[in-house]
């Protein structure tokens, strides 16, 4: 899946591995609102699974033909009918590719994939109330801002507080 603006999305690839593996490790990759204190993970893992499971998947973000990210997405239920799914997003992009326009362009790639691939009605995604670059890109990639979610995330030893966003079937 791309868009016009060199910014697609891709299955994982063995070549991908090492530098996805090396991310993993660096406090940079992770920056201020990426850092879970959990044990780096091997995504050789995804890759022996194409990078989807039942419930969860995992995409790698290329800009311009270079590998710059990825990006994930698992199911929240909403009641016990699998009508009441929905799919939660996620994104992490290497330094040198934020404040771009990738991660807006990725984000809105993958809901459209989402919505074309599945009978879901939502995509949403949350992020830190203080990552407002985040919040920006949401926002230019058709979510909208629904509330805080009090102590929702705990990172840093701490708990935070995180702004939640969807993006409907039906929005324009």
């Amino acid at each position: 899946m791309s868009s016009r603006t060199g910014v697609r999305l891709r299955a994982v690839a063995e070549a991908d591995v090492p530098t996805l593996d090396a991310w993993d490790q660096d406090p940079e990759h992770a920056g201020e609102w990426g850092d879970f204190g959990l044990p780096p993970r091997s995504h050789a893992e995804l890759l022996r699974r194409n990078g989807a499971e039942r419930g969860y998947g995992f995409l790698v973000v290329e800009v311009d033909a270079e590998l710059a990210g990825s990006v994930s997405w698992h199911a929240v239920p909403y009641g016990p009918n699998p009508q009441s799914r929905a799919w939660n997003i996620g994104i992490s992009l290497h330094p040198p590719y934020r404040g771009r326009g990738a991660g807006t362009r990725a984000q809105r790639l993958l809901a459209d994939m989402l919505f074309a691939t599945t009978d879901a009605c939502r995509v949403e995604a949350s992020t830190d109330v203080d990552n407002r670059p985040e919040q920006r890109a949401l926002e230019k990639a058709g979510f909208t801002r629904e509330g805080v979610l009090r102590g929702a995330q705990f990172r840093r030893g701490e708990w935070h507080d995180l702004v939640s966003y969807a993006r409907l079937r039906n929005d324009p």
